[in-house]
C-alpha cells in the first residue's frame, strides 16, 4: 500500500503520496503528490506520465472555513440534533414556526369525541423575557350522530380539562371514577346560567370508561346529554397522551429550550441565597 506524508507551507498543504502502485498494464501510476490550496476546490495534481496518461479529478473541500460558514454549520447541527419542539405561542414577531394542529378523535356510534391540546399563553415582561399568564389544558368536542358514522359537529359541546382534572384523569384506575363541574361565567353576572357536568366512570364489564357530558345553558335554552364508551385501549392512547403533554400545558418546555448552560448557571449563582431543601 502506498504511504501518505502531509505538510503545509505558506497556507498550502500537500499531500504526498510515496512508492505508488501501478493502476494498469498501460504503467500508469497514481499522482505522486497533491497540492491544495486555502481556496475551496483549488486543487493541483501532478504526476509522472508512463507509456499511456490518465485523468483524475475530484474536489476538495477546505477546512478554512469563514466565520459566516462557522455560524451556519452551528446552525445546521443545532437543528439536526435537537429533538422536536411544540411551536412556543409567545416567541417575538418574525420567529414563530408554523402552526401545528394535532389530535385524536373517538368515533362511536350514537357519538364522537374530539381531543385537542391548547397550549399555554405567555406575557412579555420589561425585562424581555416572558412569564406564563395562562397554563393550557386539553379540550373535548362531543358531537351527537346524526346518521350512520356521520356526526352533528355544528351542536358539539366543549369541556375544557385543566392540567389537574389532567391528572385525576391520569391516576384514574380500572374501577374508579371522577367528576367535574364547571360554570364558564363563575364570578360574572351570567354566574349559574350555565351549568356543565363531565363524568368519568368504569363501564359495568370493566371493559372501559363511559365519559358523560351534559350541558345546561339558560342563556340559549339548552338541555344536552352527550355521553360515549372509551374502550381500554382508547383509554390507554388518551392517558398517554394526557401524560406526555401534561408538562407543555405548564409551559416547563419553553424553559429547558430557551435557556443555555452558561444562562442556567449565572440564574442559579444569582438565586444561591436561597436554602434549597438539599442544601439543608
Amino acid at each position: 500500500m502506498p504511504s501518505l506524508n502531509i505538510t503545509a507551507s505558506g497556507g498550502r498543504g500537500i499531500l504526498s503520496i510515496q512508492n505508488p502502485q501501478k493502476l494498469s498494464s498501460c504503467n500508469s501510476t497514481i499522482p505522486t503528490s497533491i497540492l491544495v490550496t486555502r481556496r475551496k476546490n483549488d486543487v493541483f495534481l501532478t504526476a509522472p506520465y508512463g507509456k499511456c496518461s490518465i485523468n483524475v479529478s475530484f474536489s476538495v473541500k477546505s477546512q478554512y472555513l469563514t466565520p459566516q460558514e462557522q455560524r451556519q454549520q452551528q446552525q445546521q447541527q443545532q437543528r439536526r440534533f435537537s429533538s422536536y419542539e411544540s411551536p412556543s405561542p409567545s416567541q417575538p414577531a418574525g420567529q414563530s414556526p408554523p402552526r401545528v394542529y394535532v389530535g385524536y378523535t373517538i368515533y362511536k356510534g350514537k357519538s364522537a369525541l374530539a381531543v385537542e391540546p391548547r397550549l399555554p399563553e405567555f406575557s412579555p415582561l420589561e425585562s424581555g423575557a416572558f412569564k406564563l399568564s395562562k397554563e393550557g389544558f386539553v379540550l373535548l368536542q362531543f358531537a351527537p350522530a346524526a346518521g350512520m358514522r356521520q356526526y352533528d359537529w355544528s351542536r358539539k359541546q366543549l369541556f375544557s380539562l385543566s392540567v389537574t382534572e389532567i391528572g385525576n384523569i391520569i391516576s384514574l384506575g380500572p374501577r374508579d371514577s371522577c367528576e367535574f363541574f364547571h360554570d364558564p361565567y363563575k364570578g360574572r353576572s351570567e354566574e349559574g346560567k350555565v351549568r356543565k357536568v363531565l363524568k368519568v366512570e368504569p363501564l359495568p364489564d370493566g371493559s372501559g370508561h363511559f365519559f358523560n357530558l351534559s350541558v345546561q345553558n339558560k342563556l340559549i335554552n339548552v338541555d344536552e346529554n352527550i355521553y360515549i364508551p372509551i374502550t381500554k385501549a382508547e383509554f390507554t392512547v388518551l392517558v398517554t397522551s394526557f401524560d406526555f403533554i401534561l408538562p407543555y400545558l405548564l409551559g416547563w418546555h419553553t424553559l429547558a429550550n430557551s435557556t443555555s448552560p452558561e444562562e442556567m448557571s449565572r440564574l442559579n449563582n444569582a438565586n444561591s441565597t436561597v436554602d434549597y431543601e438539599w442544601s439543608r
